[in-house]
């Protein structure tokens, strides 16, 4: 079993390897900077294991032997999930490994945003004691925070912006408004949610319906005061719709973690707002999510060369089916179901 990381940024595999040399797996790591690179690093490979790559049908065709790809991360947007399906190619994913730490650092970043902190700071480091750069500042309790994608991350969100005092709404594209809850927050129109919030906090995948739903006429729809906090991918925004909210004085503020162009530029123009706090894609990281996700993704691979159904797959049906699994067992066969 042969087992290739396309390219990560981690500072250690250690993780892997207790998952890999166990099930006798070769692991091998690569840093590749081109799909010329990734296919020749990944020659042979039974699985990869991607972070940032992009990997499209004519990488599937040029790794003969490929039998999964397992991603770290949520988000399987890099990948060309229906390419891989139609080849007989598992694409896996660690959907509910950064819960938590995402919602942790979604609630961080909107209070670091509400309060004008990291514009305190740096007056402070100044030698200013200015109150006046952050006003006006208000308490949390009774303001209203609103969330787009009411999945396990928005979910954990909404519960402890309650926490802290605010009133959670939530908007779901799968859900349908005004007819449920969300584990006891109310379920309004998308539209409603931006009129209404003073926080509009983004958890949603990037797909073709979400990719710029917050363009121009959204920003528009929000109240003065509102803080655009995002925490899921950055396509989700329009990045240049939102400059121009801040711009403009349309909305109060924005706290983000994910950019459409990663890393985000030096001169980008977010970084010239006081108003914007920043942070280079890292809601995910907690010493407990780094090693849970590390663990799951190789599981996961493990899983499907195995012949066995992996605990997490975006697209089981190519398990059981005649391709490059047809080895493997159907998943009612190995779960009951």
């Amino acid at each position: 079993m042969r087992l290739v990381i396309t390219e990560c940024d981690h500072d250690s595999f250690a993780a892997e390897h207790e998952v890999a040399d166990p099930a006798g797996a070769e692991l091998v790591l690569t840093q590749s900077r081109s799909a010329e690179e990734l296919v020749a690093n990944a020659a042979g490979a039974d699985a990869i294991l991607v972070q940032y790559a992009t990997i499209t049908a004519e990488i599937m065709d040029a790794l003969p032997s490929l039998r999964a790809i397992g991603r770290y991360g949520v988000g399987v947007d890099s990948v060309d999930v229906e390419a891989a399906t139609a080849r007989g190619i598992a694409v896996c994913n660690v959907p509910d490994y950064g819960t938590e730490s995402v919602s942790d650092h979604a609630v961080a970043m909107t209070l670091a945003a509400a309060r004008g902190i990291p514009r305190l700071d740096r007056g402070v480091r100044a030698g200013s004691f200015d109150l006046a750069v952050v006003r006006p500042v208000y308490q949390t309790r009774d303001r209203v925070f609103g969330i787009i994608g009411m999945g396990l991350i928005g979910t954990a969100t909404a519960r402890k912006a309650a926490g802290l005092g605010y009133e959670v709404i939530g908007y779901d594209i799968a859900a349908e408004p005004g007819a449920a809850t969300f584990h006891g927050f109310p379920s309004v129109t998308l539209d409603e949610l931006l009129e209404r919030s003073q926080v509009v906090s983004l958890h949603t995948p990037l797909t073709d319906e979400t990719r710029g739903m917050i363009g121009a006429a959204e920003l528009a729809r929000m109240r003065t005061d509102a803080i655009v906090v995002n925490t899921s991918r950055g396509g989700v925004i329009d990045t240049d719709a939102l400059v121009e909210a801040l711009a403009t004085g349309s909305i109060r503020a924005a706290a983000i973690d994910v950019h459409e162009s990663e890393p985000i530029a030096a001169d980008h123009p977010l970084t010239t707002f006081d108003s914007v706090v920043l942070t280079p894609h890292l809601a995910w990281y907690t010493e407990e999510s780094y090693d849970e996700l590390k663990r799951r993704t190789v599981e996961n691979v493990v899983e499907v060369c195995a012949g066995r159904a992996p605990r997490d797959i975006v697209n089981p049906e190519v398990l059981g089916t005649p391709g490059r699994n047809a080895g493997c067992a159907p998943v009612a066969a190995l779960t009951g179901a």
